[in-house]
């Protein structure tokens, strides 16, 4: 795998959960990441139409966890490392619960909740940073996700229109 699309903070939006699909699937993701905050089961019923692996973690709003693990068994629990295309990724719903060894041991350090988007290239000295901003567009008016480069692990962060 070489693209992976990442997702956050979808709050039953369907309409742009479908759009944001459609847009990283165009733009060549492989692969999603969702960090989280999906709300009921009826909205990771539309992230699952997504054509490749999905990888996915509870947020703080996914109160219905048995149903939502009904759905999707793969759910999991963060933090926790996703390994993909080659890339140990430390993934949390917020930047608060990543652990300070994942900015040792990771490529790349992603997160959501904050609905802000955050982009800090990977160096040398330190992993990607990564929030791909809200999908759902409800706090900021503005429905983002990303496409992250497992290569270059460089970001391009996407409008969903």
């Amino acid at each position: 795998m070489k693209k992976l699309g990442i997702m956050s903070d979808t709050h039953d939006r369907l309409d742009r959960i479908a759009m944001a699909l459609a847009l990283l699937q165009k733009k060549g993701a492989e692969g999603l990441l969702h960090l989280g905050d999906y709300v009921a089961p009826f909205a990771l019923k539309a992230v699952l139409k997504f054509n490749g692996p999905l990888y996915a973690i509870y947020g703080n709003n996914d109160g219905e966890k048995k149903g939502l693990a009904k759905i999707f068994p793969g759910l999991r629990d963060g933090p926790c490392v996703f390994e993909t295309g080659g890339r140990k990724l430390g993934v949390a719903h917020s930047v608060e619960e990543i652990p300070a060894e994942y900015r040792k041991t990771c490529d790349g350090i992603l997160y959501g909740h904050s609905h802000s988007v955050v982009d800090i290239p990977k160096e040398a000295s330190r992993p990607l940073e990564l929030n791909p901003g809200e999908c759902c567009g409800w706090l900021t008016g503005k429905a983002t996700c990303a496409l992250l480069d497992l290569e270059t692990m460089r970001a391009e962060i996407l409008e969903v229109e």
